[in-house]
């Protein structure tokens, strides 16, 4: 009785009956497949970084997430989510966390261990046999980036085929060397100065490598990670985050720098 009253209020008032239509289950399902991934299974965000979902209002979250849909929003990671849903999961997912309990301000979950692991292991040849093939000033952040590429990636590129299995690309991180004003020095160049190499940035692809990894955030094969410069993998690195910018990428090989790669190798 009182679920048809509220189900004919809604009507009769023109709301929308968000509770009614949403399937809560189905929105968990999708949650935990990729979702918990950066905001975890029940809308405790894994870091500082990524905003909390539990507690949310159901219209604020749907909102939020049809705006990431159709890139009225910007934001390069959940652009490339969002983009997958469909009305329905938005409104499932939706509801999802909205019907979760709020968190506390200290509370965090733990990365999903399929996205968490890479099947990575810091190359032990490099930079030997590797192409360095570009550089990019980051002034936000007064680094200076090299960015490299092992013979199996050279190769794809320079023959205009898909970057394929046994690929390596390399990054190495350096702070820029600052004037008496705190600012990078330019190099004739045009690019920072290097000084000290703060850590490495990677991506490989092998076989059986995207094998764990949803649908919704798989690049291929492709694994990415990062490295401090003792050559260890740095701890809290949440691969899916990695996944999900590389994700719009799939006509390029998933890389950000297939043209520059392309191009280097070709002149060669």
């Amino acid at each position: 009785m009182r679920l048809t009253l509220l189900a004919t209020l809604c009507f009769t008032l023109g709301l929308p009956d968000l509770a009614l239509a949403a399937d809560l289950a189905a929105g968990k399902a999708k949650v935990d497949m990729v979702c918990a991934a950066c905001h975890g299974a029940n809308g405790v965000s894994v870091s500082d970084t990524i905003p909390n979902l539990a507690g949310q209002k159901t219209v604020y979250l749907e909102n939020q997430l049809k705006a990431l849909k159709d890139g009225s929003r910007k934001n390069a990671i959940m652009n490339a989510i969002a983009g997958q849903l469909s009305t329905d999961d938005i409104s499932n997912v939706a509801a999802f966390f909205a019907a979760q309990s709020g968190a506390t301000p200290t509370a965090k979950s733990a990365l999903l261990p399929n996205l968490a692991k890479s099947n990575m292991a810091f190359p032990a040849d490099f930079p030997k046999g590797y192409t360095k093939y570009h550089t990019i000033n980051f002034p936000a952040t007064k680094q200076v980036r090299y960015y490299y590429a092992n013979p199996v990636a050279v190769a794809a590129a320079k023959e205009g085929r898909e970057v394929g299995n046994g690929a390596y690309l390399m990054v190495e991180v350096y702070a820029a060397k600052l004037d008496a004003d705190k600012k990078p020095i330019m190099g004739a160049d045009g690019y920072y100065e290097a000084d000290k190499l703060l850590f490495y940035t990677a991506m490989a692809r092998e076989a059986g490598w995207g094998q764990d990894i949803p649908d919704m955030l798989r690049n291929a094969e492709w694994n990415y990670s990062a490295y401090t410069v003792a050559k260890q993998a740095r701890a809290g690195v949440n691969q899916a985050e990695c996944l999900a910018c590389h994700k719009p990428l799939d006509q390029s090989s998933y890389m950000f720098t297939i043209k520059e790669l392309t191009a280097a190798v070709k002149a060669k």
